[in-house]
């Protein structure tokens, strides 16, 4: 298992598109991968899940994977969380 903390920081959070981005992200790779806020956990690959953690900007969430690819598939992830989701604010 591997897992990394990260805030996020664009404006929307993670809601509709940026959402949508990180779960098709997520789908890219073979392990199993949880996205967690304070003591709830969703499948970071089910959109109805992450939205249903209601992270907003400055939330601080953590990525947990578990798998052949479960580094890759965090770091990405964190990647794209860190990038705003190429969002220009």
């Amino acid at each position: 298992m591997f897992m990394k903390d990260i805030t996020v920081q664009n404006q929307i959070g993670l809601h509709a598109r940026p959402a949508t981005f990180f779960i098709q992200k997520a789908n890219e790779y073979k392990s199993t991968i949880w996205i967690s806020r304070e003591e709830r956990k969703a499948n970071a690959k089910s959109l109805l899940g992450v939205l249903s953690l209601g992270i907003v900007k400055d939330t601080v969430v953590t990525i947990i994977a578990e798998g052949v690819d479960e580094q890759e598939a965090v770091e990405g992830l964190v990647a794209l969380i860190d990038s705003k989701f190429t969002e220009n604010v």
